[in-house]
């Protein structure tokens, strides 16, 4: 009997806490109380919403589901449907503006909110509880039963954000708007679109048509990015795109439609080859050479972060001609977009040419400045002066605090979290972004098996982050952001690959009270999702399964030390040049490696099967790990 409440409590315990398994939510949900039964849809299932403004939700669901199930659902103006979508008649404070309330049983569903946008997210996680079968996209048999439970949910930050960069490879606005619903419905409300940059520029400036006639199309190269060669003399321009601005119209509805708001960027002064390709003039070398980079080599990076420049890529901040330019650009982009910001970039300026420009060197005297760093403070503040002409507010990544910006800017941390701890403390609005925890380019797995770049990011260590740093007020922490660069990403559906699972794991994050924050389980919901983008044929990573392999020098010996992010994984080993199996050495703890020229084959199982993918590493290999 003591053994019963036991149980009993620890199973209340983790329901008031929102830590169920059995409902595999992504994100976790503030609270989560279940109860037995459950409802059934069928085709005598009624929707309602008792608001006009609710009309639009009742709508979303009822297209989602009746694909699925053959079903011919309505959405009805009403309360008296066994499916009612109710906008409140009294504001629940506790809610906000995108919180929710869930309620079934097995008469019906009702989804309260005080605003559409939490109905929104109501139907997202209602359509999680649905079996996965509902993510098909035909008509599929089967049981549509939803468990009882009762939900009450609201996000933590206000800031959720996912960033696409379409300079590196262009993608589609059809590709766009998948993306967009895909966040949307793990309850991103922020999409950053980094629409230029030295590899191609993406939206029609139609006071500036050569921005898109030349610095939208590069020459066709193959091969890993950043060892290609450089556009040859004469050599056709042919691979790229952009977006009208028709396009882009249609976009901003989309993604206003599933309550997500799109900050576009701008990346300036550096960053800009595409944009000097098209106009010479406003570098200050002025090299009419300069074309839209295909993926070669421009730049000499330094073990200390700094770095050279082969090519001219920024833009001249002396030259006036800039500014009347910068002025068309965002003339023509903030009436496109209706949000308060526009991102201007301002990372990795290269002011080498800076250094050597008359130009520049006399606007320096004039601004009685002695370090090149303060002419980007000086470019920034007349870049923001452009914009509040505009009615927009600057946005940009940390480096604009380098050289001094206005209390009104916001930054985005993306060089760890120092910047957005500076910048809070200075009382700026801070989006926290870090390399560490946010940069979905990352590999995922071992560099011996997904392809390789420059770090690693693991799903688990995405789900580690936490936004608001020790002794920083978290009013000016607005939230999150996960990163996608696509240099190492060609096609759309390798954009998925690289942004799932991570993206789940930072939606919860940025979403869910940070007390309900518990890897095991989230690992478990994780897993449960992978079904569900299977039939919903979304790509992922499966690199969560994968052995981590480290070494370590102890006393003069090689250590071998391997680990797994998820539970109930067995990794199996060989150093003989066999090939694992699960009747091989089990690995339990740390092993000595022999001297010799061996070779470690190592693989996860579960369940006596294996899972994970076979990595394979040479003496050379292990001893590198061993110094890292």
């Amino acid at each position: 009997m003591r053994n019963l409440l036991l149980l009993l409590l620890v199973w209340t315990v983790a329901t008031v806490n929102g830590q169920t398994n059995s409902l595999n939510l992504i994100p976790e949900p503030v609270n989560v109380e279940p109860a037995d039964g459950f409802y059934s849809l069928t085709p005598a299932s009624s929707v309602t919403y008792n608001m006009p403004n609710a009309e639009h939700v009742a709508n979303m669901l009822t297209a989602k589901i009746n694909t699925p199930t053959g079903f011919n659902l309505e959405a009805k103006k009403g309360t008296g449907g066994t499916i009612q979508f109710n906008i409140n008649s009294k504001e629940d404070k506790t809610l906000g503006d995108e919180g929710y309330t869930l309620n079934v049983n097995p008469k019906g569903i009702v989804v309260a909110a005080n605003k559409p946008a939490g109905l929104f997210y109501g139907m997202q996680t209602l359509l999680q509880l649905f079996p996965k079968e509902i993510e098909s996209k035909v008509k599929t048999a089967g049981d549509w039963n939803v468990p009882s439970v009762s939900i009450t949910d609201y996000p933590r930050f206000a800031w959720r954000g996912l960033m696409l960069d379409v300079s590196r490879n262009f993608f589609t606005k059809k590709q766009v708007e998948e993306y967009i619903d895909q966040m949307a419905r793990f309850k991103y409300n922020t999409f950053h679109w980094h629409l230029t940059d030295d590899n191609g520029w993406r939206i029609e400036i139609k006071s500036l048509p050569k921005l898109t006639e030349v610095g939208a199309w590069r020459v066709k190269r193959e091969g890993h990015f950043g060892d290609r060669e450089a556009p040859k003399p004469g050599e056709k321009a042919t691979v790229g795109g952009y977006y009208t601005q028709d396009d882009i119209r249609e976009i901003i509805q989309y993604a206003k439609e599933r309550y997500v708001t799109i900050i576009p960027e701008i990346d300036v002064p550096g960053h800009s080859m595409a944009a000097i390709a098209s106009y010479p003039e406003l570098c200050c070398t002025q090299d009419t050479s300069v074309k839209v980079n295909p993926g070669s080599n421009f730049a000499k990076w330094n073990d200390d972060g700094t770095f050279q420049m082969f090519v001219d890529n920024t833009l001249d901040p002396s030259n006036e001609k800039v500014y009347e330019f910068l002025d068309k650009v965002f003339t023509e982009v903030a009436a496109l977009f209706p949000n308060q910001y526009i991102h201007v970039g301002g990372d990795e300026c290269y002011k080498g040419y800076w250094e050597k420009d008359p130009g520049c060197q006399a606007l320096m005297k004039k601004l009685h400045i002695t370090h090149v760093e303060k002419l980007q403070g000086y470019f920034m503040n007349r870049v923001e002066k452009i914009l509040e002409s505009k009615g927009k507010r600057l946005l940009g990544w940390d480096e604009i605090l380098e050289g001094g910006i206005t209390p009104n800017a916001t930054v985005m941390s993306w060089r760890g979290m120092k910047g957005g701890i500076e910048a809070a403390k200075m009382k700026h609005e801070v989006v926290m972004t870090p390399t560490t925890y946010a940069y979905l380019d990352y590999c995922q797995g071992d560099p011996t098996v997904d392809p390789p770049i420059y770090a690693n990011l693991r799903v688990s260590k995405a789900y580690s982050f936490e936004p608001v740093p020790d002794g920083v007020d978290p009013k000016y922490i607005l939230g999150g952001q996960g990163n996608l660069w696509t240099e190492q990403t060609p096609t759309f559906r390798y954009v998925d690959y690289m942004t799932y699972p991570r993206a789940w794991a930072l939606s919860e994050v940025f979403w869910s009270p940070k007390s309900a924050k518990n890897w095991n389980n989230f690992a478990s919901r994780m897993e449960n999702q992978f079904s569900r983008a299977d039939v919903e044929e979304i790509n992922y990573s499966k690199a969560v399964y994968d052995a981590e392999i480290t070494t370590k020098k102890e006393n003069g010996k090689l250590m071998l030390v391997m680990s797994t992010e998820i539970p109930n994984l067995v990794i199996y080993y060989t150093i003989d040049d066999t090939m694992p199996d699960n009747f091989c050495p089990k690995y339990t703890g740390p092993v000595e490696l022999p001297d010799g020229p061996i070779t470690l084959r190592a693989i996860t199982y579960r369940d006596g099967h294996p899972i994970g993918h076979l990595i394979t590493l040479k003496r050379d290999q292990l001893e590198a790990r061993a110094g890292k």
